[in-house]
């Protein structure tokens, strides 16, 4: 039996998944979990996260690496930075690719909080005159 996946949407799924366990080969392996995050909502955490750092809030000066690695912070992820070859620290750890739906949704709202707290102007929200 070839890998299989079910995304669990209703009561249909769930009994497919049922009927996948009950032919499943002994030493099987089966994972629950959540949902990593979507392609837009990486799309639209790098957009935004873009935008903070052409911003430049409080005089930051920040990639989107960078900031990135702060907002992940500061919605309670594991982020450490490392340093550089050059002496320089980067960015590493947590990636956002690891993130539920849910956390990613956090994070983006984070991301919203503080734009609204620092005069961000969002590029997705920009109205061309």
């Amino acid at each position: 039996m070839a890998g299989q996946t079910v995304i669990l949407r209703g009561d249909a799924q769930c009994r497919l998944a049922k009927q996948l366990i009950d032919r499943a080969p002994v030493d099987a392996v089966v994972t629950i979990r959540e949902a990593k995050r979507t392609l837009d909502q990486n799309a639209k955490m790098w957009a935004m996260l873009s935008d903070v750092s052409r911003a430049k809030p409080e005089g930051i000066c920040y990639t989107t690496d960078e900031w990135k690695s702060v907002f992940m912070s500061a919605c309670g992820h594991e982020v450490q930075f490392l340093q550089g070859v050059d002496g320089k620290p980067f960015p590493a750890g947590f990636r956002t690719s690891q993130l539920t739906v849910a956390q990613m949704r956090e994070l983006i709202e984070y991301l919203y909080w503080y734009g609204a707290e620092h005069g961000i102007r969002w590029s997705d929200e920009v109205i061309a005159a």
